[in-house]
């Protein structure tokens, strides 16, 4: 049970028992709602679970208790309290009765037939083909193999509803009583002109092959949510806690934050923090979906479950429990895997009426064929009405859609792409046009030193500006006077530049005087020498010439860079241009966008010419720059406005806003809590081809959807008529009940197979 509130309202999902079909889940929403303080309630087929949303002073446990159990199913409110071993082994016992009862349902069912069968019938012993023998082995079939039809039938019927296990109940019931009428009480039915001839391999053989279906089912339905299993099972079981001076192997349970845990190669990282001490290699690829293994050093963070490969290291616990970014995919998968799609909403009302439309299209087959002109005139009504109720199973339109969004949002998530629910995963089927941020998304958000450019002036004339050994040593002589002096500036391109010079090794001089000139750079001496380090306009008011590097400066400008000037003892020393750099896959991932029609829009703070830099090298044609953070929401219903569907990718909390406004909103991992909650998609693995793949998977799944739901409908619309005998006139073409079971049965089991295709898609 997963339970959340706020001032006013609470979430509970639990599993319910005895969800069979899509007329079940619309019973059980309509009876969950009637509560006095519920106020939204979805049941999911393929889960099996209801997500409720009430009001924690109106409601209790026991009153959605009392709603599921009224309609016959059973609600394991309390089942959090069990170990998901406990669980997994109350699932194989499950499994287990009903292998047992279909193995019963088809010996027993088997011996019938071969006993009353006519052309089978002359093979077999003298005691099977008595009609009492066949009643007595038909009874544990009937009642105890078929009791779970019954148990959602008789109080679902008190409430004035009905599903498929009514559907089972009504035909095997008719099937059965009327067999065992005619074997108790022969002289009745023939005091009336019918033949008293018994069906019980209809009533026995058709039970065995539903569950058998629904074993089948069951099966395969684990194979869907195989995803949320394998996630779970990444997690560590122990941690190695620093203890004083002692290292101490505690479960994963006993771990808080503040503890200082020690990983050794090949380890599994167990919870979430920040490195303090050494340097390792990790495979992340369980979380992100990369394959290559992240270099992680001191005062990088850590995730839980992903495996230490190289390093010894230690670190600190930030975030442990429910809080570790595996429990919150967890969590979103699995809310994802719960949640309804606005497709699936019209299976599910079709399938509310449907029951009781088949039931009254049996009452009419029994009628018409009681008066036609066919003989026996009352076994035909009767076989031909069973078969009616028999082959109409909704069970394939309930399980056409969620079946595929477990898959879907399962695979997405083992690619580092979380979907939040099942409409933004319908939804990004539409998308044409999709909006990135700049800073931070398509770039890396930190500025970087691109260029360092000397002066003609200080380059030795006999080296020339080939050499680049003495190229590389002016170089770095500017970068080591540029990040001395910067030092002391916390502007954010004098970070970069100061970072420059550190990765370069490079030992950096003392400065007096610093001074910073606001909007213009900073000044200061490294030993007897004036440096002063800034844009055009405080070189210009120093007065020192810039001809021999104008060219460079408008070259550098017109790609999208900052260029900072450098100047010692007044005369022009070179230049070093910072810019945010794009992100490796920011082109890639751009391109299959465009390649799939896909319109890309790039939308930013910076001005016009710093912009189109940045778009031309991705290909992006549309930009729409100098946009304030709160214009960014304004932008994107602008261009909804112009008829498209729009998916917004960004990372800052600034881009919430727009994020929430678009169809779909996509954030990076790397970016704010914030933003990742007003997202519809989470991207963990930061990778920018991934909004193209999420694209993709959505397509695919949709397209699995729209074929499960193509098969469900076609083969009821096929599949009853002939049940009904629309072709006995025409062919002398009739639908055994038991044939009707067997294709019952194929349908579910073909609908939950096709979904599981999905798993071979490659994102």
């Amino acid at each position: 049970m997963e339970q959340s509130n706020n001032s006013t309202i609470s979430k509970i999902t639990f599993p319910i028992k005895g969800i069979h079909c899509a007329s079940c889940i619309r019973v059980l929403e309509r009876s969950l709602k009637k509560v006095d303080g519920v106020s939204e309630a979805v049941v999911n087929l393929a889960t099996g679970k209801a997500s409720v949303l009430f009001d924690p002073e109106k409601v209790k446990n026991q009153d959605l208790e009392s709603a599921v159990s009224n309609v016959g199913y059973k609600a394991l409110i309390n089942e959090q309290t069990k170990s998901e071993d406990d669980q997994k082994k109350e699932r194989e016992k499950e499994l287990k009765d009903l292998r047992n009862k279909v193995a019963l349902s088809l010996f027993s069912g088997s011996l019938i037939l071969w006993g009353s069968f006519p052309a089978l019938m002359e093979t077999a012993p003298l005691v099977l083909r008595n009609s009492l023998i066949q009643l007595f082995l038909a009874i544990p079939v009937q009642f105890w193999a078929g009791f779970e039809f019954y148990r959602a039938t008789i109080p679902a019927l008190k409430h004035r509803t009905a599903n498929m296990d009514t559907l089972v109940a009504i035909g095997t019931t008719v099937a059965f009583g009327y067999s065992a009428t005619v074997t108790i009480f022969p002289g009745i039915l023939q005091n009336i002109g019918i033949e008293p001839s018994p069906y019980f391999d209809v009533s026995t053989i058709i039970i065995g092959l539903i569950l058998l279906g629904r074993y089948f089912e069951a099966k395969a339905k684990a194979g869907t949510s195989e995803a949320i299993k394998k996630l779970i099972g990444l997690q560590a079981k122990t941690a190695r806690v620093m203890q004083h001076t002692k290292e101490v192997d505690v479960p994963i349970e006993q771990v808080v934050i503040g503890n200082i845990i020690r990983v050794r190669p090949g380890e599994k990282i167990p919870v979430d923090g920040v490195i303090i001490e050494g340097e390792s290699s990790i495979d992340e690829s369980m979380i992100t979906g990369e394959s290559i293994p992240t270099d992680k050093a001191k005062g990088d963070t850590v995730i839980g479950a992903t495996i230490n490969k190289t390093g010894t290291f230690t670190y600190k616990a930030t975030k442990v429990g429910s809080d570790t970014m595996l429990a919150q995919i967890i969590k979103l998968v699995e809310a994802a895997q719960g949640s309804k799609a606005p497709i699936q909403r019209l299976a599910d009302l079709i399938s509310s009426y449907f029951v009781p439309i088949v039931i009254m299209l049996a009452f009419v087959t029994f009628g018409v064929w009681y008066i036609f002109p066919a003989q026996p005139a009352f076994l035909f009504a009767l076989l031909n009405t069973i078969a009616v109720l028999i082959i109409a199973c909704p069970c394939a339109m309930g399980l056409a859609t969620p079946t595929a969004i477990m898959v879907g949002t399962g695979k997405g998530a083992q690619q580092g792409i979380l979907i939040k629910d099942a409409e933004s995963l319908e939804i990004a089927n539409k998308i044409n046009t999709i909006i990135f941020d700049k800073t931070g998304t398509l770039t890396k958000g930190k500025p970087e030193v691109t260029d360092v450019i000397p002066s003609p002036s200080v380059i030795p004339a006999k080296a020339g500006i080939h050499n680049q050994k003495i190229l590389k040593q002016v170089q770095d002589d500017i970068l080591k006077l540029a990040a001395s002096i910067e030092k002391g500036s916390e502007h954010s391109l004098a970070e970069a530049i100061v970072k420059k010079a550190e990765d370069e090794k490079l030992v950096l001089d003392k400065v007096e005087g610093f001074q910073a000139i606001a909007g213009h750079g900073v000044e200061g001496f490294v030993g007897k020498n004036q440096i002063f380090l800034g844009n055009r306009r405080l070189i210009e008011k120093e007065k020192i010439a810039l001809a021999s590097l104008e060219r460079e400066i408008s070259k550098l400008e017109n790609e999208g860079k900052t260029v900072m000037i450098l100047a010692a003892n007044r005369k022009l020393a070179g230049l070093i241009a910072v810019a945010d750099t794009v992100k490796d896959s920011a082109k890639d991932g751009v391109s299959k966008l465009q390649k799939r029609g896909i319109e890309v829009v790039m939308i930013t703070g910076d001005n016009q010419k710093t912009a189109s830099a940045i778009a031309q090298k991705l290909g992006i044609k549309r930009v729409l720059s100098e946009v304030l953070p709160d214009q960014k929401e304004a932008e994107v219903r602008k261009i909804q406005a112009e008829g498209k569907k729009v998916a917004m990718v960004g990372d800052g909390i600034n881009d919430a806003p727009a994020l929430a406004a678009a169809d779909v909103g996509i954030a990076m991992g790397s970016g704010t809590d914030v933003a990742i909650e007003a997202a519809d998609i989470t991207l963990i693995n930061k990778d920018l081809t991934s909004v193209a793949s999420a694209i993709e998977l959505s397509k695919k799944t949709m397209r699995t959807i729209k074929l499960n739901l193509f098969w469900a409908f076609g083969y009821n619309v096929l599949l009853i008529p002939v049940a009904m005998g629309v072709l006995y006139p025409f062919l002398g073409i009739l639908l055994n009940p038991i044939f009707a079971s067997v294709a019952m049965a194929a349908s579910s089991i073909s609908v939950v197979s096709n979904s599981l295709l999905l798993k071979r898609y490659k994102i």
